[in-house]
């Protein structure tokens, strides 16, 4: 049975059970608070509410978890992208209500700033009009949703890109709670080793040194080595013109100053997005506790609020160390893409090799691509992202005479994007079409490098899109699991392909297993029946950096 509830103006909670169509299936209760409804009815399925983010923080600090929800904010955000292709649009409870009653739809409050741990803040919410219920709003949207996800192209699959949103969510909310164990000092170490000592008003020793050898190589003219428009200058004054201060680039010039620029730069990266700063603003009590955003991409992919959580550097997981006693699964899909196009496409050849072989590329160089994996690698994803010259075309026709429905797919993707036309993943989360681009004339759009780079998205977004709903489904099974079996286990940190689970070391083998079958599960349920397999690579470690 699924329950719906929502908060009152007094910090109550009103709740009611749910029939099959979304409507109440019982009497209209209250309760002194959610945490307070919630923690009275440990058997209710799934619970419906507003907004993940915004209510299960306080359950989760009042010790209440849930098993599942459904996501009303989410789940309008991927509808109303469904049904009009405006991917990006307000989905807050007011903007459903409003859409439901053909009333101007109001913005969403605008994303506050995660300065530091997300468990501080609350964020703000777009109000209802005046005289409308929260509660009687929550299930008139909820019963209207269930509607329209009715009348999708794939009910099915729409209900459980739905029902992965919303586990998302949860674990979202969880992983920012439980936070990635980090080492403040090996951390301050490392950057102590790399950047050397501060200095007050200034850059740190390192870099002040690198950055007088650019200037130095540049005839003793003062260069600022952080300000890309002078270093372009500075190498044109020298007889190099350079478009860009892009590490491809300026590995392709031949000039002293380019060795000390490129250290600079990284040390530079270091030291601006994980430096002394960031470790003092976000980590505390020994876990960095980013916020994360699922679905924060058009395909599906996270992203966070603040903390570049997605993009610590090799360098600096060296800080992220298991506790005493504990361990970290540091799980990676392998071939994700690749295996992901074999099962939306149905081609057998593909299919095939998906499900015979870990390692997909090797089997693809043995079957007729060369007889080399890197360049059946280069073919392959050559086709999936939309490389079509150089090395990646010379393998193309081979491709696409032993894998027609493959490469059709992703061609046919490409033509949908490249024309302006709606473009969906394997479960439904659509791209947004050209016609909901003001600034784009479709009549003229035809044709121009604009249009090809748009078919281009379209081709890998058919993939990697889905490849975000898969993943999602194996999230949603590994929590299921782990939140079952007993296990102390902790879900710390997900990215596109890979999952860390923080556990104590005598459950790392069943983690490690509990992944493995979330992953062969959720492409069951997510493609249907086909031999494509999904296998991971999984490092049971101490420290993040010594996974890879």
């Amino acid at each position: 049975m699924r329950w719906a509830v929502a908060e009152t103006g007094d910090g109550g909670a009103r709740l009611c059970p749910l029939g099959p169509d979304g409507r109440p299936a019982g009497p209209v209760e209250t309760e002194p608070s959610t945490v307070a409804a919630i923690r009275a009815r440990p058997l209710v399925e799934r619970w419906v509410w507003r907004s993940t983010p915004e209510i299960y923080r306080s359950l989760l600090a009042a010790g209440v978890r849930v098993d599942r929800c459904y996501d009303v904010q989410a789940a309008e955000s991927l509808l109303i992208g469904y049904e009009e292709g405006q991917s990006g649009q307000p989905r807050s409870l007011a903007a459903a209500w409003a859409r439901l009653h053909n009333l101007p739809v109001p913005p969403d409050a605008p994303l506050r700033a995660a300065d530091t741990q997300p468990s501080l803040f609350e964020s703000a919410t777009a109000p209802l009009p005046p005289g409308v219920d929260e509660f009687d709003a929550l299930l008139a949207v909820y019963a209207g949703q269930l509607a329209r996800t009715a009348r999708t192209e794939h009910p099915d699959r729409m209900r459980l890109l739905l029902a992965a949103e919303s586990a998302g969510m949860l674990v979202a909310t969880e992983m920012s709670r439980a936070g990635i164990p980090w080492r403040a000092d090996i951390h301050r170490e490392l950057l102590d080793g790399m950047l050397g000592e501060r200095f007050a008003g200034g850059e740190p020793r390192r870099m002040a040194e690198l950055a007088d050898e650019v200037s130095r190589a540049f005839g003793g003219v003062r260069v600022r080595a952080d300000l890309p428009n002078e270093i372009v200058k500075a190498f044109a004054r020298a007889g190099i013109v350079l478009s860009s201060t892009r590490k491809w680039e300026l590995e392709r010039v031949d000039h002293p100053a380019v060795a000390p620029l490129l250290a600079y730069k990284s040390l530079y990266r270091v030291y601006t997005a994980h430096g002394w700063s960031w470790l003092d603003q976000w980590v505390h009590g020994g876990r960095f506790r980013p916020e994360y955003l699922p679905g924060g991409t058009v395909t599906g992919r996270w992203t966070t609020n603040g903390g570049g959580a997605l993009q610590i550097p090799k360098v600096i997981r060296q800080a992220i160390r298991a506790d005493p006693g504990w361990t970290l699964v540091v799980a990676d899909a392998d071939q994700m893409e690749p295996r992901i196009l074999a099962a939306v496409s149905r081609d057998p050849g593909l299919m095939d090799v998906a499900s015979r072989s870990d390692d997909l590329y090797a089997d693809l160089a043995a079957r007729g691509l060369g007889g080399d994996r890197s360049e059946a690698k280069l073919a392959l994803l050559g086709a999936i992202y939309g490389q079509t010259s150089g090395d990646a075309l010379t393998h193309m026709a081979a491709l696409r005479r032993r894998y027609p429905r493959a490469v059709a797919y992703v061609d046919d993707a490409a033509d949908a994007g490249a024309e302006g036309r709606l473009v969906r993943t394997w479960l439904g989360r659509t791209c947004t079409p050209l016609s909901a681009i003001p600034e784009h004339d479709l009549a003229g759009f035809t044709g121009t490098p604009a249009a090809r780079a748009r078919g281009r998205f379209t081709r890998n977004f058919v993939v990697q899109g889905s490849a975000a709903d898969w993943a999602l489904l194996v999230l949603a099974g590994l929590r299921h699991t782990l939140f079952h079996a007993g296990l102390r286990a902790e879900l710390v940190f997900f990215q596109h392909d890979e999952v860390i689970v923080h556990c104590p070391v005598e459950e790392a083998a069943a983690v490690a297993k509990a992944i493995a079958t979330a992953a062969d599960t959720a492409g069951r349920i997510a493609f249907g029946p086909t031999p494509v397999r999904f296998p991971f690579t999984t490092a049971v470690v101490d420290c993040y950096g010594d996974a890879k």
